[in-house]
């Protein structure tokens, strides 16, 4: 089967070189020419033949509204365009819509598997009609890991579905994401346990935490085994934005996933205001001991309870960050 992919970044590139292997022939165009098969999205058009069907893996956003656009205008009706992305769900109907008013049908595709989909395949969730699910499948079923279709590939509904599965895959990809991480922080703690990745990688078999974000940790932690060579930063891309607002849209309560992306918050403040304020607080009712910041940010003297004031409050214990061993 043709397709044409427009995208071929970290994943983009993988998914056309497994496409490739498939037996599919694929025709990609990327603003980079060194990695492009054709010079323009006319081109890439050109090349391929009625009914089409293009990929788009593009950054979410005005991005894909634009690439949409265009493909609005270069495309005929009876093709058909997958917005693989991570576009947010609300984009899709608006996209479908101007696509439909030129006979173009429209797929929005999660996609899961990082850069090591090109091996071991893709999770993806799309959503769309069956007609255009069908005229797709040749490609979903190339791109999805081997094996039972419904273990890796999912029509999860009308337009739109795709994404806000693909939504609540990376909200609870960040509470798993920070267990993992909390765990791994305590152990680091004590010293009771002198072989921390020992223990995570023993995970990895027969127990109920095993998955493959854990075999991920494992794989870091060998390359460096506490993790000093990294950053406490931790971004987040959206998605777990997203998530909660349509928790809240809905009144489901998600307690999990919303801590996993305040701790992302966190992880970006070199010093939190927040925990200053507690700090203070717990100082003026519970005479608790406070750091004083020195004169380069390094903690000073322990400032000592204040004169005739009894502890109210839970005994002090050490500070400690949480970081998210994930991206």
């Amino acid at each position: 089967m043709q397709i044409g992919l427009i995208g071929l970044g970290r994943m983009g590139g993988n998914m056309r070189d497994r496409l490739r292997a498939a037996g599919h022939e694929v025709v990609g165009y990327d603003p980079r020419p060194e990695v492009s098969d054709v010079g323009s999205l006319d081109e890439l058009a050109a090349a391929l033949t009625s009914p089409r069907v293009v990929w788009v893996m593009v950054p979410s956003g005005d991005p894909t509204r634009s690439t949409v656009t265009t493909l609005s205008q270069t495309l005929s009706a009876g093709d058909l365009v997958i917005d693989g992305g991570n576009s947010r769900y609300t984009d899709d109907g608006p996209n479908a819509e101007l696509l439909d008013a030129k006979g173009i049908g429209y797929v929005d595709c999660g996609v899961s598997g990082g850069i090591w989909g090109k091996d071991n395949g893709y999770g993806l969730m799309a959503g769309g009609s069956d007609e255009h699910i069908a005229q797709a499948m040749p490609i979903f079923d190339a791109l999805r890991p081997e094996g039972p279709r419904e273990e890796g590939f999912a029509h999860a509904g009308p337009v739109g579905a795709g994404h806000f599965s693909k939504m609540v895959h990376n909200g609870i990809e960040y509470g798993l994401m920070q267990a993992y991480a909390e765990g791994f922080e305590l152990m680091q703690a004590t010293e009771l346990i002198t072989d921390v990745p020992a223990v995570v990688q023993a995970w990895s078999r027969g127990t109920v935490v095993r998955s493959w974000l854990l075999d991920l940790l494992v794989n870091a932690l060998r390359q460096d085994a506490d993790l000093s060579e990294l950053e406490g930063y931790v971004d987040d891309s959206g998605e777990g934005r997203w998530t909660l607002e349509e928790a809240i849209r809905h009144a489901v309560p998600l307690p999990v996933i919303s801590a996993a992306l305040f701790a992302r918050f966190s992880s970006r403040q070199d010093e939190s205001p927040a925990m200053k304020a507690v700090a203070a607080l717990r100082h003026q009712f519970g005479g608790h001991a406070v750091k004083a910041s020195g004169p380069t940010g390094a903690p000073g003297d322990k400032a000592g309870p204040s004169s005739g004031t009894g502890s109210t409050g839970d005994a002090a214990g050490p500070s400690s960050g949480t970081g998210s061993a994930g991206g």
